[in-house]
């Protein structure tokens, strides 16, 4: 789909990006990561031309891209930078109609296809007529995806997307963009700096440093083997933590049984079978608690026994990370927790089993 071959790019005497090679196949998410000044926003920024590069080519499904024009090829790769770039006198939806007017869509259609990214990027065609001096960091940024994704380009380009954002919106919004990828199956090239999103996102990792390329290979690959001290070192030695950011709790969870808070004692006891705890629910299967097998001074009914939870606290959702869950599981000195989707319990993961994925 992508394929840089000798890539370099010179200012003067500086050699910013130094005869790189790289392919990335169609679908696959890359990511280019590295120290500050290594070359890999340049790198980037030479694929639709942004930038010019000194010498070498870039293929787009075996085309020279020297052979289109600039602002053709543009139009054509979706392009997320982390200042976004919204004009600040435009709404939402003209800000996402951009290319699609230059590109002389009809208007029906360009509304259709405004209202169904803004649906996509989870925050609803309402958002539309919104200016986006209106939107917080995490929305404005959302809207710059959608952006990028209004006229179906095949490629699209983030260049540290999500850097300024805060902790829990980038998870956010790292976890839409898996979602979206999982749909739209886009060619991706990512920059960033950080080690932990490159590991959760990508396909395909290119570890740069004075311009070239020191590996590229699989997360999988980069964290079991590093090529070098460098990328080593770059990586970090918590290597089996970071493999959980790649692995989700609906991949090890295992089934449990589970009780209603309005169940007899009597009941429970049936339930748990060799445990020692049982989860508690009401009646749309929503987590309430948990119910310790010692636990029956309180009465004969369950809800008198059992220990009520605030259920974001005590439960991991399906898509969360075992990253997140062994934090979790730390954090609240605890072996176990239940999986949920929505509030709803649908089994249980334990930290032996979120170890030994580690270790995969």
């Amino acid at each position: 789909m992508i394929e840089l071959r000798e890539l370099s790019k010179k200012y003067g005497e500086a050699t910013a990006v130094d005869g790189i090679s790289l392919s990335i196949n169609e679908g696959e998410m890359c990511v280019l990561i590295g120290p500050s000044g290594c070359g890999k926003s340049t790198t980037l920024k030479m694929i639709n031309r942004m930038i010019d590069m000194s010498s070498g080519d870039v293929y787009v499904r075996g085309q020279n891209i020297k052979d289109q024009k600039a602002e053709i090829l543009r139009r054509r790769i979706g392009y997320v930078i982390q200042s976004i770039g919204l004009f600040p006198h435009m709404t939402v939806g003209e800000n996402i109609a951009v290319v699609p007017k230059l590109l002389k869509w009809k208007d029906e259609k360009i509304k259709a296809q405004v209202d169904s990214l803004l649906e996509l990027v989870e925050l609803g065609a309402e958002y539309a007529d919104k200016y986006p001096s209106q939107l917080s960091g995490g929305e404005a940024q959302r809207v710059g995806v959608a952006r990028a994704l209004a006229a179906e380009p095949e490629i699209l380009l983030m260049d540290e997307p999500f850097g300024a954002l805060d902790p829990v919106t980038r998870e956010s919004l790292q976890k839409g963009l898996l979602r979206i990828q999982k749909k739209l199956k886009k060619t991706v090239v990512f920059v960033t700096h950080d080690i932990d999103e490159a590991v959760r996102l990508a396909t395909k990792i290119a570890i740069m440093k004075d311009g070239r390329i020191m590996q590229y290979d699989t997360p999988q690959n980069i964290l079991s083997s590093p090529a070098d001290k460098f990328t080593a070192k770059f990586v970090g030695k918590d290597r089996a933590l970071k493999n959980l950011s790649r692995k989700y709790a609906n991949e090890i969870m295992e089934k449990t049984a589970v009780v209603s808070l309005h169940a007899e004692m009597s009941e429970a006891e049936t339930l748990f079978d060799g445990k020692v705890y049982l989860w508690v629910v009401n009646d749309e299967g929503e987590l309430k608690g948990w119910l310790n097998k010692s636990d029956n001074s309180g009465g004969d009914c369950v809800e008198d026994n059992m220990s009520e939870v605030d259920t974001a606290e005590y439960s991991i959702s399906e898509d969360s990370t075992l990253k997140d869950a062994l934090s979790k599981l730390v954090m609240h000195g605890v072996v176990v927790l239940p999986v949920t989707k929505g509030d709803v319990v649908v089994g249980e993961v334990d930290i032996q089993k979120i170890l030994e994925a580690g270790s995969e």
